[in-house]
């Protein structure tokens, strides 16, 4: 019975020295980022009234990107005739389309770290109610390549496409909307 009680105590110490000396107890995973932007996007397209968020505002930029994304992004929403309160895309980039369901069977999974990259996916489908043909079935799957930068995982790009046509990224896409 004092066993049972010491564990206990140890780590409700342990959870307070961690508090009290400021540092986090569970520390945040690669995923993070990609699964808020993934709660979002499914909230975007979920068919309950759910009001559309913007993936990227400032709010989201600082907190869940990569100072080199963000550069991106700011450049290509620079452009004269962008309007800052309109997406720059003409289209979901984390669904790839312009229509869709509500998403179905969303499972995030971060890969192996190497070269200080993890590459975390996304998969959903994301036109089931177009109907029942396989088609309206398969698969779709994003790519969010996460770095670390100042002590925390951020999305550094995200990859939209298949292993068949292959993966398109969307810094390089800022990079043609930024010089047009």
């Amino acid at each position: 019975m004092i066993r049972r009680r010491l564990v206990p105590m140890r780590t409700a110490s342990l959870l307070a020295a961690a508090v009290l000396s400021g540092a986090t107890p569970l520390a945040a995973a690669p995923a993070d980022p990609v699964t808020e932007v993934m709660q979002v996007t499914e909230g975007n397209w979920a068919d309950d009234g759910t009001p559309y968020e913007e993936i990227f505002t400032e709010e989201r930029l600082q907190r869940l990107f990569s100072a080199d994304f963000i550069a991106r992004y700011r450049a290509a929403a620079a452009l004269p005739g962008h309007d800052e309160n309109a997406s720059l895309f003409g289209y979901d980039v984390i669904v790839n389309a312009q229509d869709g369901c509500p998403l179905q069977g969303l499972a995030i999974k971060a890969g192996r770290s190497a070269a200080g990259r993890t590459l975390v996916t996304a998969r959903f489908v994301s036109t089931a109610c177009f109907g029942d043909a396989p088609e309206f079935r398969q698969v779709s799957e994003v790519r969010f390549e996460v770095v670390e930068e100042s002590g925390r995982d951020v999305i550094d790009d995200i990859l939209t496409g298949s292993d068949a046509d292959g993966y398109a990224s969307l810094k390089a896409e800022l990079d043609t909307i930024a010089n047009q």
